[in-house]
C-alpha cells in the first residue's frame, strides 16, 4: 500500500541525536558533581521525553533536591548544543524529498522539547517537514503514546488518518499509532534492535529508508 501522508517520529527515526543528547545529560550531570553515563545507557533513557530522560540519569531521579537545577542545565546546554553531531541517517533527505514529490504530506511528532524539535526540523527538512510538533503539555498536548501530537499533526495537516501511516523506532512510537488508530511501522536503524521492538508488538519492519518508498 502507497501511504499519502507520514508521520514521523524524530529522534532514532530521521535524526541520529544520541551523541548530543549523551553529552548533554553527562555535562548536566558533571555541572553538579553526579555521575556520568556512556552513550549506550543514555539510548536506553530517551524516548518518553527530555524531563524522563533526566530522571532516568539523575540518581534517585525527580526526588533529587537538585533535580530541577539538573534539568534546568539539561536543558540549556542541549539547545546550545543539539547540533554538534547531530544528523540525519543516510539517505532520509532523499526519501523525505521524494516522499514530498510524490504529492505525500509529512510531519513530525517527537516528545523532544518543541523549540528543539522545530528548530532541528527547519534545519535539516525545511523543504519535506510541514509540520514539526514537539512536547507542549504545557498547552494540553500530552506527550507521547497519547494520540495528541499525532491529532495535531494531522489537523496541522488538514487531513485525515485514511492513507496515514506512523514510522518510529521505539515502543513508545508503537503505542503512540495504536493510540492514534494508525498503521505502524518500525525501523530498524533508530535507538531499539528488532527483538525488543517484536516483544512491543511490533510487526512491520524497516531495514533503511529507501523501502519507505516501495510499500
Amino acid at each position: 500500500m502507497m501511504y499519502s501522508t507520514y508521520i514521523f517520529d524524530l529522534d532514532g527515526t530521521l535524526l541520529d541525536t544520541l551523541e548530543d543528547l549523551a553529552a548533554a545529560v553527562n555535562y548536566a550531570l558533571r555541572q553538579h558533581g553526579m555521575p556520568e553515563h556512556s552513550v549506550d545507557a543514555v539510548r536506553c533513557f530517551v524516548g518518553n521525553g527530555v524531563r524522563l530522560l533526566m530522571e532516568r540519569a539523575t540518581p534517585d531521579g525527580a526526588a533529587n533536591p537538585s533535580f530541577e537545577k539538573v534539568f534546568e542545565t539539561f536543558r540549556q546546554y542541549y539547545m546550545a548544543h543539539s547540533l554538534d553531531t547531530t544528523k540525519p541517517y543516510e539517505n532520509i533527505p532523499q526519501v523525505l524529498a521524494s516522499l514530498r514529490a510524490r504529492g505525500c504530506r509529512v510531519a513530525v511528532v517527537s516528545n523532544k522539547m518543541m523549540a528543539a524539535t522545530q528548530e532541528l526540523c527547519r534545519y535539516f527538512f525545511s523543504d519535506t517537514v510541514e509540520v514539526a510538533i514537539g512536547e507542549d503539555e504545557a498547552s494540553g498536548i500530552r506527550k507521547k503514546p497519547a494520540p495528541d501530537t499525532v491529532e495535531v499533526a494531522l489537523q496541522s495537516l488538514g487531513v485525515g488518518k485514511e492513507g496515514a501511516v506512523y514510522v518510529g523506532d521505539s515502543d513508545v512510537d508503537i503505542m503512540t499509532a495504536r493510540h492514534a488508530g494508525l498503521p505502524c511501522i518500525s525501523v530498524l536503524w533508530g535507538f531499539r534492535d528488532k527483538a525488543f521492538l517484536q516483544s512491543h508488538g511490533a510487526t512491520t519492519y524497516i531495514t533503511h529508508p529507501d523501502e519507505l518508498l516501495k510499500l
